[in-house]
């Protein structure tokens, strides 16, 4: 995806650049190559819906496979698509049926116009094809405009004084669209729109204080060999960021190291979040049907309905103080959870994971058993990476977001890809 082979920057050592440097963080290097263009992202929408309403908006064409217009809806009008025999029924302002494997693909008439899906509009092309027993929804853009609709979703209503959280932001996120593009290749795009990739949220998300970060990073990404780097991010990390190995076992890069989150103060950037702090309790008949759901499907171990869970405790902690290893006793058994899997084990209710993997535990035990399990925990998320509120805390206290990706990234350069 590079273009060109711009020369490197080369570091200085660490000891002249604490005695240069106006601040106790470094800025990340800055590597410029020659601009090119930008790359289009498929994101997807919906996977295996019933059925899809579009339009209700701006004008729209229909297009075919060589992207010629077959049709034209109105403004304000809708098509309803629906799975038919393997291929499209549409109805509404357009009625007719696609046989098996041939999409429909819409656009929306003018520069100023947008494709409404479900009542959201989005820039670029929708695409609705068969798959999986349902429909796939597919946004296709460019990724500039795929950003402007992710850095207000993911961060959240921002003021001035955080402007470089959310350079920060965008240029992480552009680092993981291009390092992660093609992911989803087998179902038909590159991303979900949700927190299994990056949030989007379309035209809706999107606020001018976002649309200036994206435009005053165009390009940019945080680099390690001249290779995009594998960008996590997440919420919160509670005042410490964990090395990529306590959480993911190929996450071995040497710019995935934990780092105290602190200031020159002691006091964590991500005290701000409302989510630095935590608690979460069980009751033993709560605690027994999460852990009937999750055990099972984690470790491949069956709980009864009637078991008897004896114990839960931290057995080991990483550097990071994360819990890397949980251990129940249930029935007599003890079973060893391991950190990743920690979050899904012990999830506070059904379809929610834990917090983070930074917690205390109580129990109140009663004739050999737990009766109520209690957690106290700090943070959000994986906790590897670039933590969001600890960029906004480290943007509010001054910093740039080349100070801040550095921070988080240490040892990377920031590049111009396109």
């Amino acid at each position: 995806m590079r273009i060109g082979h711009p020369r490197r920057l080369r570091a200085l050592p660490i000891g002249l650049v604490a005695l240069l440097a106006s601040c106790t963080t470094p800025e990340s290097r800055v590597v410029v190559g020659p601009r090119g263009s930008q790359p289009d992202i498929r994101v997807g929408l919906a996977v295996g819906v019933p059925q899809v309403v579009i339009g209700g908006g701006s004008a729209l064409v229909v297009l075919g496979a060589d992207t010629a217009v077959r049709a034209e809806v109105p403004a304000g009008a809708s098509l309803t698509v629906v799975e038919r025999g393997g291929g499209l029924g549409v109805s509404g302002a357009l009625s007719t049926f696609l046989p098996a494997g041939e999409p429909l693909t819409v656009d929306a008439i003018g520069a100023d116009g947008y494709v409404r899906v479900g009542g959201k509009d989005y820039r670029g092309r929708v695409s609705v094809f068969s798959a999986r027993g349902g429909l796939t929804v597919v946004n296709r853009l460019g990724l500039e405009n795929y950003l402007a609709g992710v850095v207000a979703a993911e961060m959240g209503r921002r003021d001035s004084s955080e402007i470089q959280a959310l350079y920060a932001q965008a240029v992480i996120s552009r680092t993981y669209a291009l390092r992660n593009r093609g992911r989803w290749n087998a179902l038909g795009f590159d991303f979900y729109a949700t927190v299994a990739d990056q949030v989007y949220g379309g035209v809706s998300a999107e606020r001018s204080i976002g649309w200036q970060a994206v435009n005053g990073t165009a390009g940019l990404a945080v680099t390690w060999q001249g290779q995009p780097i594998d960008g996590f991010f997440f919420s919160t990390c509670g005042g410490k960021t964990a090395n990529g190995t306590e959480v993911f076992a190929n996450a071995d890069r040497p710019y995935l190291v934990g780092i105290d989150d602190v200031d020159e103060n002691g006091v964590a950037y991500c005290r701000i979040s409302p989510r630095f702090e935590w608690h979460a309790e069980w009751s033993v008949e709560a605690l027994r049907d999460i852990l009937r759901e999750s055990v099972p499907a984690s470790l491949g171990a069956s709980i009864s309905s009637h078991a008897v869970i004896q114990s839960v405790e931290v057995a080991e902690r990483s550097r990071s103080d994360r819990v890397a290893r949980l251990k129940l006793t249930i029935d007599g058994r003890d079973l060893v959870v391991n950190g990743p899997d920690v979050r899904q084990v012990l999830r506070p209710s059904r379809g929610e994971l834990l917090r983070s993997n930074v917690f205390t535990l109580s129990q109140n035990r009663n004739a050999g058993r737990v009766v109520r399990l209690v957690a106290e925990g700090r943070g959000a998320g994986h906790g590897v990476g670039f933590c969001q509120w600890g960029a906004v805390g480290r943007a509010r206290a001054g910093q740039s977001y080349r100070q801040i990706l550095a921070a988080y990234f240490p040892d990377t350069d920031l590049e111009r890809i396109y």
